[in-house]
């Protein structure tokens, strides 16, 4: 029986969909123990307080920070490592593979955080979290492509992927220019060093993953204590691992960075994710009336996943193609470029962690979880949809993703 079942649980997750289910069962878990008699016990938990101190310097948080600034940096490490191995050999090596993703991906971003602007300008308070609805949650929009199975030619998964890097990678500048207060130059310094450290390491031919943790885990605490937000640390430690040993390019040679990509990504996806799903989309519902959905937050999030993101990345690739700037990917017609513009809103983990940056508010934070609930879910059962009327393609199926 037990051998059954860990059959199983290993066929589970061996599959597309397992991480973007894995997510939904710990958002709606989070909702339901947060609107029952046990809501006191989540907020417990998640303000259990954690310390690690070595001598003079000590980092103290409750859970919902370590989760927030420590679990989420290993995620952003993993978006790093597949940032830069896209950009060196993947989709986004050359102009003319990147061109379209690209653009799709700033409309993606720009049209969702003016349509927030416009229905927030009234309520000065709300307009931190313009960039919410800029984002884009890749697990829960390649869990729905994987569920229309040979609908989904594989050049419109690699659409969608690219699009989304170049999302991630949007998402870590905003964070970076608009997310950061109350700079301490030392602690920045003290970063600096072990970024230059890292690049010396790079520069030097290290392979060894070892010494880039250790050096990592020194940056990151620098790095949080500097008032820049902890993840970007990950994202920069990323970028220093060596694609392949010593420049080589060769592709049977090891490559330390795709090495360590594929040991994440299951700690990322069936960990990391669910885990910072559970302790931030815990929506309170009570006391709550109609007009709350339609607050200018919630709104405003909500339409700029839904819609914004539809208008941004259809109409901007549409915009491309019929200029004569790009083309679009191998069987692929409109109609999959529509569908796709709609997994796009599904915002999710990034819209909630945007969140958590943009206000301190309870109030808001619960506004945020609810506006990118119902833009998320609007846009996953749309996308769906859409892309579930399309006939079967005669493509090959599709591979397994390449990240949650």
């Amino acid at each position: 029986m037990i051998s059954y079942a860990r059959d199983r649980l290993n066929d589970f997750t061996k599959q597309d969909t397992a991480p973007g289910i894995i997510l939904m069962f710990a958002a709606a878990l989070a909702l339901i123990i947060n609107n029952s008699p046990f809501a006191a016990y989540y907020g417990h938990f998640l303000d259990i307080p954690i310390a690690v101190q070595i001598g003079p310097l000590e980092i103290a948080k409750p859970l919902l920070l370590w989760v927030n600034d420590g679990l989420m940096a290993v995620f952003f490490f993993l978006v790093g490592l597949e940032i830069k191995r896209e950009i060196m050999e993947g989709e986004l090596s050359s102009f003319d593979r990147a061109a379209l993703p690209l653009i799709a991906a700033v409309g993606g971003m720009a049209i969702p955080a003016l349509i927030f602007y416009m229905i927030n300008s009234g309520t000065p308070v709300n307009i931190d979290g313009w960039a919410i609805p800029a984002a884009t949650d890749i697990a829960f929009a390649l869990g729905v492509l994987a569920l229309l199975g040979s609908r989904v030619p594989v050049a419109l998964k690699v659409f969608l992927l690219a699009v989304a890097i170049i999302d991630d990678l949007g998402a870590i500048i905003i964070i970076a220019i608009f997310y950061t207060d109350n700079l301490s130059v030392a602690s920045l310094a003290i970063g600096a060093v072990g970024l230059v450290i890292l690049m010396g390491m790079n520069r030097a031919g290290v392979t060894k993953i070892a010494p880039y943790v250790l050096i990592g885990v020194f940056m990151w605490v620098a790095v949080l204590k500097s008032g820049v937000h902890a993840t970007l640390a990950g994202v920069l430690i990323a970028l220093t691992i060596p694609l392949y040993p010593s420049g080589e390019t060769k592709p049977d040679t090891p490559s330390p960075l795709k090495t360590l990509e594929h040991s994440l990504h299951p700690w990322a996806a069936f960990l990391v994710l669910p885990l910072f799903a559970f302790a931030n989309a815990g929506v309170s519902l009570k006391g709550m009336e109609l007009a709350d959905l339609v607050a200018p937050l919630p709104l405003g999030i909500a339409l700029g996943l839904f819609i914004g993101k539809q208008i941004g990345v259809f109409g901007f690739t549409w915009l491309s193609v019929k200029s004569g700037l790009c083309r679009l990917p191998t069987g692929v017609g409109w109609q999959k470029i529509y569908g796709v513009a709609c997994l796009a809103g599904i915002g999710f983990t990034m819209s909630l962690f945007i969140g958590t940056l943009a206000f301190d508010d309870s109030a808001q934070l619960n506004a945020v979880r609810l506006g990118v609930i119902m833009g998320s879910t609007l846009s996953a059962i749309v996308g769906f949809l859409v892309l579930r009327a399309l006939p079967a393609s005669t493509s090959q199926p599709m591979e397994s993703a390449a990240r949650a």
